[in-house]
């Protein structure tokens, strides 16, 4: 569920962007802020020279997590932006400028990007009990010393890596997350996940320590899932119970693929937007893998997709607005500035606004931080605490699939290329998905995380439109002419059988498992 930065997500604040421009001056505005900053020296809390290395080499992930400068092998972050130098905002922000800092992500085609992440859960092998957090550590020091990756410090505490543009980073109960860097083609991603798992592998082998490709945890209570030591995740962790039943399984026991994309244009952010939100269940159905819960079937195919139902409304779901004749930037920006906050960093502290408003915030009138506005980095942060099946930063991140093994982690982002990267595919999902009304929308997604594929859907199944959607990424991944269309064989498998991973699962543990859900940790072993 995390978030990964584009490298030079700030093009189209140039020459490049004039469909942004023409309709929002927030972008000149939050470029020539920009430029003003770097003039004085400071630029959003950074000295230039910082600045310089940040923008190439910048790392995010659910936790928001935002690499600073190298120290040798350690590099000081506190889980959020690094504010201890930051300027303290005189000003406050206006909405033209939160409007132009989403624009300000397009940039032409030539330079958009495939940037994927996965989680993972890491297991005792011999107790199959999950990692503890000074397994984690160890892990992570490991990492660094054997393959020259800078630490991510919150306090005393290491926390994550970085090295060049991928991170890897810490979920709320430990899961394992690679935010990869932004890469041209799948056959680079694919490298780069299998690079991330064989470096991992290393060192956790000689721990006993392993890792499990799923979607769910499916052995254990919540209770038994260690707490990792990140400020942002205890103010989650107390908010979550006051808007949902299932926030804390989602912060504990899921584990998701996601792709982030990106748009050359205002209009171009929409259609792949509403592309993206249409066909979230179907990549929910193909990716299900979560249908065990404490040792036993649960009932679902995608129980990590279901947890978002009952999470926190406010802040998740498939947002009918993008569909309105008005959606745009702006648009979204209202939609964000009425989710409530979790939380203001200052001062290497966070500080709990949970439920709070943002637009109290701009105003000078938050309880928590009263007198105080809001800097552009809050608002980044602010954007990272939204978990809808789809969500727009300065790029699009689509959020519907289950974790899973090796070749799925390279399917997923296939899938979404060959549908987002080609115009015809996407413009061939678009005519697909036009009359779908928004209560058929709804009804997919209410229902794909139990039926999956099976899923009736007006005259037919699910499974039939999947068929179809899955033709469409293969001949749009075909005419981008890199030979990337063996990386769907995973997903073209499924929808040619209608058997999801799930159900693959479901058959192994009713059968050859003799209901025993132990050897899941082996059969989705990385």
């Amino acid at each position: 569920m995390a978030l990964m930065s584009h490298s030079g997500s700030s093009h189209c604040i140039h020459s490049e962007t004039t469909q942004c421009k023409s309709r929002y001056n927030g972008v000149n505005s939050f470029a020539d802020k920009m430029e003003a900053a770097k003039a004085k020296g400071i630029i959003f809390g950074f000295h230039p020279a910082s600045w310089s290395s940040l923008k190439a080499t910048k790392g995010w992930s659910l936790d928001g997590s935002e690499v600073g400068q190298r120290r040798g092998h350690c590099v000081t972050v506190a889980a959020s932006p690094p504010t201890e130098d930051a300027v303290i905002a005189s000003e406050p922000l206006t909405k033209e400028e939160l409007v132009g800092y989403l624009a300000s992500g397009c940039k032409p085609k030539e330079k958009w990007r495939i940037g994927t992440e996965h989680e993972k859960f890491g297991f005792e092998i011999g107790t199959l009990k999950p990692m503890k957090y000074e397994q984690i550590e160890e892990l992570l020091n490991g990492l660094s010393e054997r393959f020259d990756w800078d630490k991510i410090m919150e306090g005393e505490n290491i926390i994550g890596l970085q090295q060049g543009k991928q991170s890897i980073s810490l979920e709320p109960g430990g899961q394992f997350e690679l935010s990869g860097a932004p890469l041209e083609t799948l056959h680079q991603t694919c490298a780069e996940v299998n690079s991330h798992l064989y470096q991992v592998k290393a060192v956790a082998e000689e721990m006993g320590i392993g890792f499990l490709g799923i979607g769910f945890q499916p052995k254990w209570r919540r209770e038994v899932i260690p707490v990792m030591p990140k400020g942002r995740y205890e103010i989650m962790r107390n908010y979550m119970p006051k808007v949902g039943t299932l926030g804390l399984d989602m912060m504990f026991r899921t584990c998701t693929v996601q792709v982030n994309l990106d748009f050359h244009s205002e209009t171009d952010m929409i259609r792949k937007f509403r592309a993206g939100l249409a066909l979230q269940p179907i990549a929910t159905a193909l990716f299900a893998n979560s249908p065990f819960t404490e040792g036993k079937p649960n009932g679902f195919l995608s129980m990590r997709s279901q947890i978002w139902t009952d999470t926190d409304n406010d802040r998740a779901g498939m947002l009918p607005f993008v569909f309105d004749d008005s959606f745009g930037f702006e648009q979204y920006v209202d939609y964000a500035l009425d989710v409530p906050m979790y939380f203001v960093y200052r001062n290497k502290k966070y500080i709990d606004c949970a439920g709070m408003s943002f637009r109290d915030f701009m105003a000078g009138k938050l309880p928590c931080l009263p007198g105080e506005y809001p800097t552009l980095n809050d608002w980044e942060n602010h954007l990272t605490t939204i978990f809808p099946e789809v969500r727009l930063k300065r790029y699009l991140e689509m959020r519907g699939a289950d974790g899973g093994p090796w070749r799925r982690l390279c399917a997923l982002p296939a899938f979404w290329v060959g549908l987002l990267y080609d115009e015809v595919s996407l413009q061939n999902v678009l005519d697909m998905t036009a009359d779908w009304t928004q209560g058929e929308r709804q009804m997919l997604r209410n229902k794909v995380p139990k039926s999956g594929l099976k899923t009736p859907f007006r005259d037919g199944l699910l499974k039939h439109v999947a068929q179809e959607v899955v033709k469409f990424a293969k001949d749009g991944l075909e005419r981008r002419g890199f030979k990337e269309t063996g990386f769907l064989n995973e997903v073209m498998e499924v929808v040619n059988t209608g058997v999801t991973p799930a159900e693959k699962l479901l058959a192994l543990y009713h059968g050859k498992w003799g209901q025993n859900i132990d050897p899941v940790f082996e059969e989705l072993l990385y």
